[in-house]
């Protein structure tokens, strides 16, 4: 399969970056509150924020430069 001009450019790595920061958010609070301690609603939404809010701050700075258009 070929791309069109200006077409980005997507690697499976990107998909699985991209995986990573869509589950992290939910599956890590969950798995934290199950083994190691019981959390609140209030403390797994919270975390839940930041986790997300990390990861897509992670995906923009490492992925920006290989994922733009090519002229």
């Amino acid at each position: 399969m070929t791309r069109k001009p200006g077409e980005p450019i997507y690697l499976k790595h990107h998909m699985l970056g991209l995986a990573l920061a869509l589950i992290s958010p939910i599956l890590l609070p969950l798995l934290y509150h199950r083994y190691v301690a019981p959390l609140s609603f209030d403390t797994l939404f919270a975390a839940g924020l930041i986790i997300a809010l990390i990861g897509s701050i992670v995906l923009y700075f490492t992925y920006r430069a290989s994922a733009q258009n090519e002229p």
